[in-house]
């Protein structure tokens, strides 16, 4: 049975990424940071894969935590296939550089790209060992092209440097049968990111060419397939899930 490690995956986004993994039949490991509350909800709404399913508490930022999380994982269900970045703080506040605190600035990078390397270095091991593996981290919207971000200069500078290790991993680990991908979420906010595709099918969003705002399932189901033995074509790649917005030309009438 295929097990998945998967970051912050008890809301938002990563709720609808663990639930797509429990209705495929894998086992998960769950990290949260602080929220037991919503845990014990989740243990809840989630009972019937309670044997398949194993919260852990952990902080992203910090390096002990991380280590926690995999032996955790290990010992509960003995391999790793999937690790799923999911988790990554942002601070909502409109910051320009120079306002940035530093320990803003190292939460920011710590949270984004230093802890996918130390989740790497532990569990790509593990990964050879089986001759399978994927990792999928998250960017932003055109990530891949290093844009500047106004007021989001540590986010963006992480996620940025996120797609070069993203690729990177996927050109060291290819000969082990693992694959490194990121996801590129479009402007998916609220609600939406625990919402159903076809919750939202009647609802206008009129900045996505497609007209429908995203949802936690489009993420979900891109990931899925991202993870599946036979998609191992595809490594290296930066998808973006925006609803057509990535290719529009914005300083275009």
């Amino acid at each position: 049975m295929r097990h998945a490690v998967i970051t912050a995956g008890h809301k938002g986004l990563g709720k609808k990424v663990t639930e797509e993994f429990l209705q495929n039949g894998c086992t998960v490991t769950v990290n949260y940071r602080s929220d037991s509350e919503r845990v014990e909800q989740l243990k809840e709404e989630w009972k019937q894969y309670k044997e398949r399913l194993h919260f852990v508490q952990g902080d992203i930022t910090k390096k002990e935590d991380i280590l926690q999380v995999v032996d955790q994982a290990m010992e509960h269900f003995g391999r790793i296939d999937y690790l799923i970045n999911n988790a990554g703080p942002y601070i909502a506040a409109r910051k320009k550089l120079a306002d940035y605190e530093e320990s803003e600035w190292d939460k920011m990078i710590s949270g984004n790209l230093n802890a996918v390397f130390r989740f790497a270095k532990l569990v790509l091991p593990i990964m050879r060992n089986q001759q399978f593996g994927r990792i999928i981290t998250y960017g932003f919207q055109d990530a891949e092209q290093a844009p500047g971000w106004m007021y989001r200069s540590a986010f963006s500078a992480a996620k940025v440097g996120l797609v070069s290790l993203t690729k990177t991993i996927a050109i060291e680990e290819a000969e082990h049968g693992i694959t490194a991908n990121m996801v590129s979420p479009g402007d998916i906010i609220g609600e939406m990111k625990e919402k159903e595709i076809q919750l939202v099918r009647d609802i206008h969003d009129g900045k996505t060419p497609i007209g429908r705002p995203g949802t936690g399932e489009d993420i979900a189901r891109i990931i899925s397939f991202l993870c599946q033995e036979d998609s191992d074509l595809i490594t290296g790649s930066v998808i973006s899930a925006s609803g057509g917005v990535h290719v529009v030309n914005k300083y275009r009438d």
